[in-house]
C-alpha cells in the first residue's frame, strides 16, 4: 500500500502476531486509522492484503521511520512483541526517531519492574511511556480486551478514548482506566494472571475429586456446563465444560485424557508469588498453583516414581448430587480466597 504523504494515522503499532493484528483491527473499526510495522516485514503484507484487505485507513510501513512518518503527533507507538529484551531492542530503534511528548506503549506481559525502568528512562528524554497489561486473549483483543495502563500519568489523556473505545463493556462501562503510575499497569495484569493461575489449579482440583468419584469425562462436561449457569459462570468454567465435550479423532477418547499432562507458564505467576514474599502478603492458593504446575512439568520424574510407588486410589461411596453441590460450593469459596489474596497484594503494592 503507498504510504501517506501527511501524518495521518492515531497510532502506530509494532508486532503483528495474532494479539497485534486483533488489537490493530479493533482500533481501526473504532474509528482510528492504524500504521502497523513488523520486523519480518513480510509480515505487514500479509496483513494489509490479508485480514486488513480493503481498508484504507490501515497503512503497512516497511520501515520504523516510515512508521514514525505516518503517525499524528503526539505520536503513540504500541508495542505487541515478546516481553524482555525485545522490548528493550525496540525502544533503542524507535526512541531516536521520537520528538518530546511523544508516547510509547508497552502491550506485552512485561515485568513490572522493567516497566518502572523503563518509564524512569523514556521520562528522562522527554518522553511519555505506557505500560499496559491487556486481557482476554485473541478474541478479546479483536473483540473487546480488559486494559489495565500504567505509567506517565500525562500520557493517559491522548490514548484514553482509544483504549476506552477498543476495551469490552459492562454495563456500558469500559474495562479500562488508568490504574496508577509507574509499572502499576502491568502489577496488576501480573496479579490478574497469577489468580487466574489459581482459577485453573481449583478447576483441576475439582476435575481429579469427580474423577476419583466414578464420573466419565462427558458426566463431568455436564456437570462444569450446570456450573456455568450459577455463580461459578465464567470464561474458564465454560471453557472447561468444552473441552470435557470433545472427543480425540484418532482414538475415540476423550480429549482431555490424551493431552499431555504437562502444564506451561510464562512467568506472572512465579513474579506475583515472588513479589507476595517481597511485602510479606500470604498469596498462598497461587503460590500452591504455580508449584503445581511445576510438578506437572516434572513428567518423566512422575514416570519414573510411578514405577517403584503406587500411591492411594481413592475409593469412596457418595451421595452424588449431594457430592457435586458441596465440590461445587467448595470451588466458589476457594475462588474467592484466591481473588482476595491477589487484591491484598495489590493493596500491600499500593502502599509502596
Amino acid at each position: 500500500m503507498p504510504q501517506s504523504q501527511e501524518p495521518r494515522a492515531d497510532i502506530g503499532l509494532i508486532g503483528l502476531a495474532v494479539m497485534g493484528q486483533n488489537l490493530a483491527l479493533n482500533m481501526n473499526d473504532k474509528g482510528h486509522t492504524v500504521a502497523v510495522f513488523n520486523r519480518t516485514v513480510s509480515k505487514v503484507d500479509d496483513f494489509i492484503n490479508g485480514p486488513a484487505a480493503g481498508r484504507d485507513t490501515l497503512i503497512g510501513a516497511k520501515t520504523l521511520e516510515a512508521l514514525i512518518a505516518a503517525l499524528k503527533p503526539p505520536r503513540r507507538v504500541m508495542l505487541m512483541v515478546k516481553a524482555g529484551q525485545p522490548v528493550d531492542d525496540f525502544l533503542g530503534q524507535l526512541t531516536p526517531h521520537l520528538a518530546r511528548g511523544d508516547i510509547v506503549i508497552d502491550g506485552g506481559n512485561s515485568n513490572f519492574q522493567d516497566t518502572i525502568r523503563r518509564c524512569s528512562q523514556l521520562e528522562q528524554q522527554g518522553l511519555r511511556y505506557i505500560g499496559t497489561g491487556i486481557s482476554g486473549g485473541e478474541e478479546g483483543a479483536r473483540h473487546g480486551p480488559s486494559i489495565m495502563p500504567g505509567g506517565s500519568r500525562e500520557a493517559w489523556p491522548h490514548v484514553k478514548g482509544i483504549f476506552q473505545a477498543i476495551a469490552a463493556k459492562v454495563d456500558g462501562e469500559p474495562c479500562c482506566d488508568w490504574i496508577g503510575d509507574n509499572g502499576a499497569g502491568h502489577f496488576v495484569k501480573m496479579v490478574h494472571n497469577g489468580i487466574e493461575y489459581g482459577d485453573m489449579e481449583l478447576i483441576c482440583e475439582a476435575y481429579a475429586l469427580m474423577r476419583a468419584a466414578g464420573l466419565a469425562a462427558g458426566e463431568m462436561q455436564e456437570v462444569f456446563a450446570e456450573w456455568n449457569r450459577s455463580e461459578l459462570n465464567s470464561y474458564l468454567i465454560e471453557i472447561t465444560a468444552d473441552i470435557l465435550g470433545k472427543v480425540d479423532d484418532q482414538t475415540g477418547k476423550p480429549l482431555v485424557e490424551v493431552i499431555l499432562d504437562a502444564a506451561g507458564q510464562k512467568g506472572t505467576g512465579k513474579w506475583a508469588v515472588i513479589s507476595a514474599l517481597d511485602m510479606g502478603v500470604p498469596l498462598t492458593l497461587i503460590a500452591e498453583a504455580v508449584f503445581a504446575r511445576c510438578l506437572s512439568a516434572m513428567k518423566q520424574q512422575r514416570v519414573a516414581v510411578s514405577k517403584v510407588f503406587r500411591g492411594p486410589r481413592p475409593k469412596f461411596r457418595i451421595d452424588l448430587p449431594s457430592f457435586l453441590e458441596d465440590l461445587r460450593k467448595a470451588l466458589f469459596a476457594s475462588k474467592i480466597i484466591s481473588y482476595t489474596q491477589g487484591f491484598q497484594l495489590m493493596r500491600e503494592a499500593a502502599k509502596e
